[in-house]
């Protein structure tokens, strides 16, 4: 059976949590943050290269804001309470949304406008029982891919069928294949919108699906208050199925927002909306990502790539020389200049699963060379800095995500 990611990323130093700080609020260490930025990094020039629009917004909002989008009337148990800022109440957003759609009605839109993909990398915070919190995978603080697609009634299959084509691109490109689709439907009490909307935005969906060449399962209820949505779930190591990427069908919010783009006949027109994530979370997407690799990262995702290893403290000088030198070629390196003997370092640095070693003694520095210890294939022999170079560019490759443009 796998590992468990918590092991892991004890075991790693990729996080941590603390009583102090709060529960289901995940501290990531620099490990784990290197983890991070390489998923946001990949993440923000896929999304670039398929015309997504970036942008940042605030962690709080005005509680009219959450009155306007129904969150308070049907999201507010997932809500923590309002803090008093001037007289007025502000909550923690649970959800992006709400500002996507401000920044699209700060102008006014015409079709030519539309598609409008709205894209941000998003903290989003949400109650959840203490008794569910659950490593990365299940927490109270969280950051999401998120974007919001606006668009005309004629381009929402198109567009659903689009998005669905970028989670599957997201999950194939980092290895995760084994993934369940569901399609979610209407929530029995706590849904807005007509019965006929709802119909007509589940069978749209369900068509994407199928014509990616996927089966479904129907999750009964399972659909957000404002609209039904695709969700592909992932399996951890003991099995059990996670939410990531997700693509949500709006005909409602657009409506509570009076969001509108002036069509080629001169009206008014109130767009459809699409909300939907890749990653769905990134700590949830880290959490599958870490188990699936079982920390063991192929060498361009490992949070460290290669430990230069003095042989001796008369040896530290020439091992910091060579960190700076694969530092200036874009590498992650880390040199351990402890007074430990080889061995334990070789030792610490295998468990910490770093992919090279780089051993220098009084014979390598006279060579101007180093001795190459590949975790998985052993002793490599002696190099210097210009054929380890050639000799890595490969395996730096190996593994590593391409951008591509999901329309094509």
């Amino acid at each position: 059976m796998s590992k468990d990611h918590r092991k892991i990323g004890a075991e790693m130093s990729l996080f941590s949590k603390s009583e102090g700080v709060g529960p289901g609020l995940v501290l990531l260490h620099p490990n784990g943050a290197i983890l991070r930025y390489l998923l946001e990094q990949f993440s923000q020039g896929a999304h670039i290269l398929n015309d997504y629009q970036w942008v940042y917004t605030p962690h709080i909002g005005r509680a009219e804001l959450w009155k306007t989008s129904g969150h308070l009337e049907h999201y507010k148990e997932s809500m923590y309470n309002p803090v008093n800022i001037d007289g007025e109440e502000y909550y923690l957003k649970p959800m992006n949304c709400p500002f996507h759609f401000t920044v699209y009605n700060s102008e006014i839109r015409s079709y030519r406008d539309l598609p409008m993909r709205i894209a941000e990398i998003g903290t989003v915070y949400r109650y959840e029982l203490s008794g569910t919190l659950n490593g990365l995978t299940r927490v109270r603080g969280f950051t999401q891919d998120d974007a919001h697609i606006i668009c005309t009634p004629e381009q929402v299959e198109r567009e659903v069928i689009f998005a669905l084509k970028f989670s599957l691109y997201v999950l194939r490109a980092f290895g995760l294949t084994e993934f369940k689709p569901y399609v979610s439907t209407k929530p029995e009490g706590k849904s807005i919108g007509s019965e006929e909307l709802w119909d007509m935005a589940t069978e749209v969906l369900k068509k994407a699906v199928v014509s990616s060449g996927l089966e479904y399962e129907i999750d009964e209820g399972g659909g957000a208050f404002y609209g039904p949505k695709i969700d592909l779930k992932l399996y951890d190591s003991l099995g059990r199925e996670w939410q990531c990427s997700t693509i949500q069908f709006d005909f409602n919010l657009p409506e509570r927002f009076q969001m509108k783009y002036v069509g080629s006949d001169g009206k008014n027109h109130t767009p459809y909306v699409i909300h939907r994530a890749l990653f769905g979370s990134v700590e949830r997407f880290l959490a599958l990502l870490i188990e699936h690799y079982q920390g063991d990262f192929p060498l361009w995702l490992a949070p460290v790539q290669f430990a230069v290893i003095p042989i001796a403290p008369a040896h530290n000088e020439y091992g910091r020389k060579l960190e700076i030198s694969l530092k200036k070629m874009g590498l992650r390196v880390k040199t351990d200049d402890s007074g430990i003997n080889m061995k334990e370092k070789i030792r610490y640095f295998e468990l910490k699963k770093v992919p090279y070693m780089l051993i220098a003694g009084d014979k390598e520095i006279k060579q101007n060379t180093f001795s190459v210890r590949s975790r998985k294939h052993g002793n490599l022999g002696m190099m210097d800095i210009h054929s380890f170079q050639d000799f890595i560019r490969e395996d730096l490759e190996q593994g590593k995500p391409k951008y591509i443009a999901a329309e094509e």
